[in-house]
């Protein structure tokens, strides 16, 4: 009777650390690839305003948002074709005028270290525009909801949750990792070229995100 239910043990645990594997190594994948929330939360920790505000809010919406699909709200969704192009065109407009608002920046050249002691945006403003940042963009609902959904509901139960759970742990590492590994990058940023350079970077990602979610639309 031990040996049996022993052996069941062993491959359910390995099945286990397998979905947790593919869900930790498939987040991480869809995650760190550069885009908008990852050049904002790369900025709060360069400049240290708001970091763990921004952190926390990138963490819980991917961590909603794949308990959501796991849980079947994907499929829900792509039956929802209008309700991803209002989400389409909300994102173009809100990434062009962010990206419009960093290339000023970088025109300007505002972005120095110096005035880092300073609180330049205020806690709801972060918030907000990190919110923004994360909800307006489709890709985050069909790389999120819809592919780490379908691939989590089809490892069944519990390696669905396994697989979840690995997912939602390959954000939070990555996020903290940026938001708080920033800091590590101050020297470099104490020159204004270097801020320059950053938020052109961050301007074209914007509108390059933005142009790509408009010919997909």
């Amino acid at each position: 009777m031990v040996l049996p239910y022993l052996d069941y043990s062993l491959k359910a645990s390995g099945a286990s650390l397998g979905a947790f594997a593919a869900g930790l190594g498939l987040g991480a994948s869809l995650i760190i690839a550069i885009g908008a929330q990852n050049a904002y939360v790369l900025r709060q920790g360069l400049r240290r305003e708001h970091v763990g505000q921004s952190v926390a809010i990138c963490i819980c919406i991917d961590m909603l948002l794949i308990a959501l699909g796991v849980g079947g709200m994907g499929a829900l969704l792509g039956q929802m074709p209008q309700l991803l192009k209002l989400i389409r065109w909300a994102g173009v407009l809100f990434l062009l005028a962010y990206g419009a608002r960093a290339l000023l920046a970088a025109w300007r050249g505002t972005g120095h270290l110096e005035a880092s002691s300073d609180v330049t945006q205020t806690a709801p403003t972060a918030a907000l525009t990190v919110l923004a940042l994360s909800l307006l963009n489709p890709h985050v609902y069909l790389d999120t909801v819809v592919l780490l959904g379908a691939i989590g509901a089809s490892h069944g139960w519990p390696g669905g949750f396994w697989f979840a759970a690995g997912a939602m742990c390959a954000s939070a590492l990555w996020f903290t990792v940026l938001g708080y590994g920033a800091r590590l990058l101050i020297p470099l940023f104490s020159r204004d070229l270097a801020w320059r350079i950053l938020d052109i970077v961050i301007g074209l990602v914007m509108w390059a995100i933005a142009l790509s979610l408009a010919l997909q639309a």
